[in-house]
């Protein structure tokens, strides 16, 4: 692999994509970007949506985590499956009736504009950092293997990148990302499919004997039976359906696709067929982490520090010119949508829950794009600022712990919507970003002390329910009384 045969791809990669895109920008407005003229095929949403949440950090760390943790991870998404089930039936409902562009808007309704803001902010932060933290992965790699050969900056890369993303987004926003998710999600699973089989061949092995080697080894238990563990068989599931709630239900990026489905009941089975579709994907890439493990094992190959770093090493190092290409492509398609969604709902967010666009009718629809177009530039330049910061700090164990505590913010977010729909208490208004703040500040230091204070537990994802607890408990303290 060549940094000119990756570059090539790269932009045969992007030509695509652009070609994709002119295609669904003709004749794009306002309602185009936000909601996509709400007249997508759910079935086109749902199978888009796979790549969505399949980020470049899915692609990477999903497999090398098998050699830690086996197939546990399969017990998280299973737990999507129940998370999925109370979106659908409860939360996307509720978006439909209240028509709204913005989920957070429903939390003004609600409680009143503290917690609206409040709501809106800790998404737009969360998502800053997150979708930032996947693009950096992403894009150092190719730095790795490109650009540092060509002794180009990170910064210019970086900015390429962007760059690129901005003109495939500006126009259209989310009526060109259902389609453009498509066309990630067939290259991403292609990617996954092919790297299996170019292994399997180099091992000598037929399907039957592969499935036999991975169903046979230490890889394929998903069962922790230890409570301590933050991989135990409960706390996995738990975990796994309030990560869906949040980080999909009451996600804007996520939602946003929802929301631009004809109707109520295409929403819901775009919902129900991704989360079901969602689980099989995920056994590809656990399958893949286990072939990886055995792979190395036969051939004596070294797992790196980094687990992360497995994938790309065996696919780019010792698998030959075509399973690097896959990997890089996979890669690319991995990175997009890690950056696409995320410009587009953070775009969408601030220009209606902090600049009430949908609301201004003393503007012209001319100067509504011009406000957007300036809110849109705006973020881009934001996460290159985050991303290069990223790159400056260049210590991956902090880097993991920023992600980790900008997960914390979907804890109030869950707090809030869980008070809003199952009590009628209205709440103190004004007191409620102060509680919003302490909340995620609260489970980072039990978390970090829990060894301690709780006689050896350790806290996996389900710290996401005690930050909505506390958030809720807390909101039930402030409520107003008659």
């Amino acid at each position: 692999m060549t940094p000119t045969l990756i570059f090539i791809s790269f932009l045969a990669y992007t030509v695509l994509l652009f070609a994709v895109t002119w295609i669904t920008t003709r004749k794009a407005n306002s309602d185009s970007f936000y909601i996509g003229n709400k007249s997508s095929p759910w079935f086109v949403v749902a199978y888009g949506m796979i790549g969505a949440s399949l980020s470049g950090v899915t692609f990477m760390s999903v497999p090398g985590w098998v050699g830690a943790t086996q197939f546990s991870y399969l017990l998280v998404v299973a737990g999507y499956l129940i998370g999925y089930t109370v979106i659908a039936t409860v939360l996307m409902p509720m978006y439909y009736r209240l028509n709204l562009t913005s989920i957070y808007s429903y939390l003004e309704q609600r409680f009143g504009f503290w917690s609206y803001k409040t709501g809106a902010f800790f998404f737009q932060l969360s998502r800053t950092i997150g979708a930032s933290f996947r693009m950096f992965l992403v894009v150092n790699v190719l730095q790795v293997f490109v650009f540092d050969a060509w002794n180009i900056p990170f910064i210019v890369t970086v900015s390429i990148f962007i760059a690129l993303i901005i003109m495939y987004t500006l126009k259209g926003g989310i009526k060109t990302i259902i389609w453009t998710d498509t066309l990630q999600t067939t290259f991403m699973l292609l990617a996954v499919g092919l790297s299996i089989y170019l292994i399997s061949k180099d091992l000598q092995f037929d399907f039957r004997q592969l499935l036999s080697s991975v169903w046979n080894s230490d890889y394929s238990n998903m069962l922790v039976t230890d409570w301590h563990s933050k991989q135990f068989f409960v706390k996995q599931i738990l975990s796994g359906a309030f990560i869906s709630i949040v980080m999909t239900g009451l996600d804007q990026e996520m939602m946003q696709k929802n929301l631009s489905c004809r109707n109520i009941g295409d929403a819901q089975k775009n919902m129900f067929s991704f989360s079901f579709v969602l689980v099989f994907v995920n056994l590809m890439f656990l399958f893949l982490g286990a072939v990886l493990y055995i792979y190395s094992s036969k051939h004596g190959i070294e797992i790196p520090a980094r687990t992360d770093d497995l994938f790309p090493m065996i696919a780019i190092k010792y698998l030959g010119p075509l399973a690097g290409l896959v990997f890089i492509i996979g890669l690319i398609s991995a990175a997009y949508p890690s950056a696409d969604g995320a410009l587009t709902s953070l775009t969408t967010s601030f220009s209606i829950d902090f600049l009430g666009l949908d609301k201004r009718a003393d503007l012209s629809e001319e100067r509504k794009k011009r406000m957007r177009y300036l809110v849109h530039l705006s973020f881009a330049f934001l996460l290159l600022l985050v991303i290069v910061l990223f790159r400056a700090i260049n210590d991956r164990a902090v880097i993991d712990k920023l992600f980790t505590v900008a997960g914390y913010t979907y804890g109030p977010l869950l707090g809030l919507y869980a008070f809003g729909l199952f009590t009628k208490f209205q709440v103190k208004d004004k007191f409620v970003p102060y509680l919003a703040v302490s909340s995620p500040i609260f489970c980072w230091l039990l978390s970090e002390y829990s060894v301690q204070l709780l006689n050896g537990y350790k806290f996996g994802f389900e710290l996401l329910i005690i930050n909505g607890l506390y958030t809720f408990v807390g909101l039930w303290i402030l409520r107003k009384r008659k």
